[in-house]
């Protein structure tokens, strides 16, 4: 339950100030060019408000829905689809009394202040914090594969992963999103170059299998926990590092799982360091090839703190900061539009990923950090900056499309063409509420 809430307060409190924002985008410039503003609300209040105070000519309020918010300008067809006012003579403070392109600037106001705050949010993290990261060239004895979806992809325990379609991934945590999206992997097997095709269906298989980091840095076979009523529960203890088996030297968790394969219900000798020291214990191998203990998954702040991989950490000074937000709110940008191309493309059955706020909650941590919080909320005002623009009637993008329409052919749609549009447009984006938000149910009871 404490997790739940502390995920739920992170979300609300990121879409809050993602909302906020992003309606004063439409707002200031509003109020700029002298267009009345009625309401300006955060979250939607069909039928009554949580909380509403007038200021001048807006109402100001917080809604009970908290699928977004708004801000309802005079003179304009949006979703509060007030036909009324529609039918009244046009005023000079209206919307639909303004020129096109101070029309334009206002509807685009939102999505450029959530693209100008994912630069700021990026670039702050990046001074306060700095960047860690895992080079792929310091895995020097390639990769472990984690989950069977690797193998069945075709790679094995020890591949170097040297380029996806021809590009070089610096960071080992940039592999699995350019995977995603990629076509050919290029890898180093026992000092060889090989090549390896992506199949079509690989992120519908990795959905349906639920499966996450499919592959991982080599670790140690660390001992976390062991078995209790296993054959071996007086040979080994949490804490051991499993260094041989028969005299044969064991490095990797992964090269001990491939040894014990040779043994199924006999006994063998392995070699452990424990507290400083060497030794051997002879140990009951049992049918499945196992020894009895579950093997310590490592972090990344444990893997460089132990000294198995040397991490790079890059500092930004306050100036320096400010072009990398930038270039690091781009590549996400880059990142979001190939994932949503993905899930245009049936073939890859990445629509099966698609999730509502359930998803959007869990990509929070379970615990409090003001580090993922921010660098998670950077992240949803590129995906709502995205979003909104897109050509999609009732969306800002939609707005965008017929401005543009008019700027070009000097003829403005109809209204009751507009409702027609924005109507549409309602339908569609609650079709599409429904069902990612049946899908993070569906996922939920399977």
């Amino acid at each position: 339950m404490d997790e739940f809430l502390i995920k739920a307060v992170q979300l609300i409190a990121s879409l809050s100030i993602l909302v906020i924002l992003h309606e004063l985008g439409h707002f200031i410039p509003a109020k700029l060019f002298k267009t009345r503003v009625e309401k300006f609300y955060l979250f939607f209040n069909p039928w009554f408000s949580l909380f509403k105070v007038k200021r001048g000519e807006t109402e100001y309020g917080i809604g009970w829905l908290p699928l977004g918010g708004y801000v309802k300008i005079s003179g304009m067809i949006d979703e509060s689809m007030d036909k009324e006012q529609m039918k009244q003579p046009p005023q000079p403070w209206e919307f639909r009394s303004k020129p096109t392109w101070q029309r334009l600037i206002i509807m685009i106001g939102g999505v450029t202040v959530n693209v100008l705050l994912a630069m700021a949010i990026y670039a702050m993290t990046l001074f306060v914090w700095g960047e860690k990261y895992l080079p792929t060239e310091n895995l020097t004895d390639g990769v472990w594969c984690a989950d069977s979806l690797a193998l069945e992809v075709g790679l094995q325990n020890g591949d170097k992963i040297l380029a996806i379609d021809g590009e070089k991934v610096e960071k080992f945590n940039d592999l699995m999103p350019k995977m995603l999206s990629g076509e050919t992997i290029e890898i180093e097997r026992n000092g060889q170059s090989q090549f390896i095709e992506m199949p079509a269906d690989f992120i519908e298989n990795l959905i349906d299998k639920k499966a996450g980091l499919i592959f991982y840095p080599r670790i140690p076979a660390m001992v976390a926990q062991v078995v209790e009523d296993g054959a071996n529960v007086d040979k080994i203890q949490v804490k051991d590092k499993i260094v041989g088996i028969n005299n044969t030297p064991i490095k990797y968790f992964d090269e001990l799982k491939t040894a014990l394969q040779d043994y199924s219900e006999e006994p063998v000798t392995i070699n452990i360091e424990r507290e400083g020291e060497t030794l051997q214990q002879e140990v009951y191998i049992s049918a499945d090839h196992t020894i009895g203990f579950a093997p310590a998954l490592y972090t990344h702040t444990e893997l460089e703190r132990a000294g198995i991989y040397e991490y790079a950490n890059l500092k930004y000074g306050l100036i320096e900061s400010v072009p990398a937000g930038i270039n690091k709110a781009m590549d996400k940008l880059g990142f979001y539009v190939d994932q949503f191309k993905l899930i245009l493309n049936p073939e890859t059955g990445a629509y099966k990923g698609l999730g509502g706020f359930a998803s959007i909650g869990n990509l929070f941590p379970a615990q409090w950090s003001w580090q993922a919080f921010w660098e998670i909320t950077a992240f949803l005002s590129i995906i709502l900056a995205f979003m909104n623009i897109l050509p999609i009637p009732a969306l800002d993008g939609g707005h965008v499309m017929f401005l543009l329409y008019e700027m070009v052919s000097g003829r403005k749609p109809s209204e009751k063409f507009l409702e027609y549009a924005q109507l549409t447009g309602f339908v569609i984006l609650i079709s599409l509420l429904l069902y990612a938000n049946g899908m993070d149910v569906f996922r939920s009871l399977n």
